[in-house]
This record gives structure tokens, sequence and C-alpha cells, in this order.
């Protein structure tokens, strides 16, 4: 029987029909990365980015879930899982070649490129994504990517859609100081750093180029070290997706991962040489040395410490701790009717700045030797070691015949008091060190004293001030300042 033309189109359409239901229904069947539109590929035609995962905690975390959203997005998205030792409970992490587990701790049977992260990556970029954050959007990393290349910012951010995302702050480091400071950033959208949850990109060989780059807690490091740098990160409006189960949702596990993040911080800040943190609204955080530890210098040889020679000054916890015994010492004395005054470096210090002088390391005050009898501590030292009320200790100094007061029995950071006596209008002593300033003096430099601000206090001082400083370092002395050692290290030769 012939088809009439109607019924041949009949068919066709028919037939048409069944081959577009057919290829619907194989669509849908395909795994969401297969229906994306593929990401932009490197020259080699491998993805251009690594995620690295290194911010979580073995004992509660979604890095399954995270790690499983990306391959979503492109099944040979190149993910590497870096901790610093072998994670327990064990991570469910997919068997795939592109999915790596990089253990950072150093071990007897692997070599030692095994250690060190960059031996995993292998792309131009590298997107350090916390834990709890998931991909739920195809081209999220590649559209970082083109931001970053438009130039502008080092770092790229986009914020994690958790209960903490990411915010702008400006972040100035000194490390001259031992100091970082936090503030509020001018842009929202352009900063030194950032705080909250969110996946920064940045390239492979920047990163691996800092000092410490994979540090813990991530946020805190990194952004130490960018901003001491210079970089810019740039926080773009491309949510990440929060993970479904989310990590540390017990009370428990939230508390165990801030006790462990706290501890880890603080190691961290020590050792990247950081003692001050002042937070965004004037919060001060202290990482140094404190009565219960040593100080954070040995012993100084040449009276030149050790962190001049790193182009630092004195650790502000130390100076902390040498403006508290100063003030304790200055009232002990006053309220025994002890006649001191500033003297050497810390009368310079006072002229100058008001203040210790930021690269020294103990205090000098002169006290008249007629007086020290005046004094409980001072003639309790006479005998041996004295720990008063307060935890300081006062003691006759081993070098001489002089007296030194310590923080405490741990921090050996000291005001030195030196026993002067008039001998025909000289102001002379009986132990005499190897210092350029420690030299005879009028005693008329002392009658009157005269008060002078001092590391937060008023002292007292000699009268015509700058007469005797100049009389002890020499001419201009106030103006044109030096390290105590200039023969061994000079400020105008130091970074």
């Amino acid at each position: 029987m012939r088809l009439t033309r109607c019924q041949a189109a009949l068919a066709a359409a028919i037939t048409l029909n069944l081959l577009v239901l057919f290829y619907v229904s194989w669509l849908q069947h395909q795994p969401r990365n297969s229906r994306a539109r593929g990401p932009r590929r490197g020259a080699a035609g491998g993805p251009r980015v690594t995620v690295l995962v290194r911010e979580f905690e073995a004992f509660d975390n979604a890095v399954p879930e995270l790690v499983d959203s990306f391959l979503q997005q492109d099944a040979a998205q190149p993910v590497v899982v870096a901790a610093d030792t072998l994670p327990y409970p064990p991570l469910a992490l997919p068997r795939v070649p592109n999915v790596r587990l990089a253990l950072l701790q150093p071990a007897l049977d692997r070599p030692a490129a095994a250690s060190r992260p960059e031996t995993y990556v292998a792309t131009e970029f590298v997107a350090l994504v916390p834990d709890g954050a998931r991909a739920d959007a195809p081209g999220q990393l590649e559209r970082m990517v083109e931001v970053l290349r438009a130039g502008g910012a080092r770092l790229v951010a986009a914020p994690v859609a958790s209960a903490n995302p990411a915010r702008c702050l400006a972040l100035n480091v000194s490390l001259r100081e031992w100091t970082a400071r936090y503030g509020p950033a001018p842009s929202a959208l352009r900063c030194d750093a950032l705080d909250g949850d969110a996946v920064v990109l940045l390239r492979a060989r920047d990163l691996f180029n800092l000092s410490a780059p994979l540090a813990r807690p991530m946020g805190t490091g990194l952004f130490l070290q960018t901003a001491l740098r210079g970089w810019a990160v740039q926080l773009l409006d491309l949510p990440f997706g929060a993970a479904r189960q989310p990590p540390l949702a017990t009370a428990h596990a939230r508390w165990k991962a801030e006790r462990e993040g706290r501890a880890r911080r603080a190691a961290l800040l020590r050792a990247l040489g950081i003692r001050l943190v002042s937070g965004e609204g004037g919060r001060l955080e202290w990482f140094g040395c404190n009565k219960e530890t040593p100080r954070c210098f040995g012993t100084v040889v040449g009276d030149t410490p050790a962190y001049l020679y790193e182009e630092r000054w004195t650790p502000p916890c130390c100076l902390r701790a040498l403006r508290e015994t100063a003030r304790y010492v200055v009232g002990v004395l006053e309220a025994a009717g002890v006649r001191y005054w500033l003297e050497g470096g810390s009368l310079l210090g006072a002229a100058r700045h008001g203040d210790i002088i930021p690269w020294d390391y103990d205090v000098d005050l002169g006290i008249y030797l007629e007086d020290v009898g005046n004094c409980e501590q001072l003639r309790g030292a006479e005998a041996g070691s004295v720990v008063d009320e307060r935890g300081f200790v006062w003691e006759k100094a081993v070098e001489g015949d002089f007296f030194r007061v310590q923080y405490s029995e741990s921090n050996h950071l000291h005001v030195d008091l030196w026993p002067f006596y008039p001998r025909n209008g000289v102001m002379t002593k009986d132990t005499w060190l190897d210092h350029r300033q420690d030299v005879e003096f009028p005693e008329h430099f002392l009658q009157p004293l005269v008060p002078l601000s001092f590391a937060g206090f008023v002292a007292q001082a000699p009268n015509n001030y700058r007469r005797f400083l100049e009389l002890k370092f020499g001419s201009g002395v106030i103006e044109n300042p030096e390290y105590p050692n200039p023969s061994l290290l000079s400020l105008a030769g130091s970074g």
C-alpha cells in the first residue's frame, strides 16, 4: 500500500519526536559535570587550577563532600588534601588519580619531595578551599582566574555562604616592631586580608614562594605573609556554597576546634616573629614573654642584642615588661625617700621619645648611695636575692657594686640601679663598666632634679639634661640616634 504524502509527514514527525525524547532521556542520565559547559583548559588541555584543602579538623570535617562537589563540576579537577599527618578517622576520598592526599610531616620511609605540597601541584593556579565549602555552580574557579589575570591584585577570593562569610580588613605588618595591626579596610572589595570563610585563588608560584605557604591557621598565616609583601586581595561577589552537612556541628566539636585553633594561631605567630596583634577595635593580644616565661632574647654581647642583627627592634612584650618594672621601681624608691634619676640610655630615651629607646633592652637609674639604707628591698638585696610581693627580684649585680631589679624569677628583663656619691662636687661610683656614658659628672646636674615623662609615667631627671647627655654621649646625641655599639652595628647601616 502506498503512503500518502500526509501519512509520510505524520510518520516523519513521530520519528523525530521519538528521537528527541530519546536524546533528552539520555542527557538526563549523564553525570552533571558532563552536562555542564566544560571549564577552560590550560595550554596542555588540562585544568588550570588545583583545589588545595588544608584548613580542616581531622576529627570532624566535610572534606569528602567538598571534594565531591568540585568533581561534580569537572571529573578531572585536580584536588590536593594536605595534612601534617595521616588524618584519623581516615578521609573517605575518591580513589581517582586527580585526588591526592599530601602528608607534610617528613617520614623516614618517604622521599623529601613527598613532604612538600608543591610536589602535588602542576597547575598555574591554586585555590585554597576551607572545610565546609562546596562548589555548586560550574566555572567558578575559571571566573576567578580571569579576574586574577586581569591584574590589580595578587589574590582573588570568593566568600563561602557560611555563618562567617569573608570580609575585607586592612593589615599592617611590621617585622621591626614584631607587630601586626588589623583595622577596617577602606574598600569592601579590595584589601590586605580577609576575616571569615573564603576560597582564595592565587598563582602556585606565588603561594609556594612564601616562607610558610600552608601554615595553619591558613587565613592568619597567608595574609600576614602576603600583606607584608604588599599583595592585595580582591573579594568577588561570587559566593561558594556551604556544605549540606557542615562540620563542627556539635558543641564539643566546636570547643575542641576553637581550643586547637587558638593553640595553632599562637604557635604560628610566635614562629613568624609576631609578638603583638592589634585587632580591629584596638584589642591587644600578646604572644611574647611574660612573668612566667624567659625574656625573648638571650645574653647581650657587646651592648648589641641578637634581634638588632635580625633588623628588628626590642620586642613589644619586652618593652611592656621594662615599662612595668621601671614604673614599679620608681614608685618603691619614691616611697622610701631614695633620690634617683634617669641615667644613660634611659634618660636619652626620655629626652628623645618620652619613652624607652625602641631598641633598648634595660632601664638605667642613678641613685644616691647614702639613700640605699632607706629602702627595705635594697637593704635585703645586700644580703642576697629578694623576691617581693609583686614577684620582682631585687639583687646585687654579679658584675659589680650596683643593684638590679628583674621583672620576675623567670624573666630577667631588668632595671639597673647605679649608686653614686659626691666627691668634691663630682658624682662618682665604685663600679665602672666599659660604656661610653659611664663617666663622672658634676653634682649640680642633680640640684635640683626635674620631672620628665618616661615610659608612661613621670620620673626624675637631671636638670639641663641636654648638657648632661652631651657630656656623656657627645654633641647632638638627642637628634642623631644610634645603636649602643656602632662599631659592631650601626643604625645607619641597618635595613
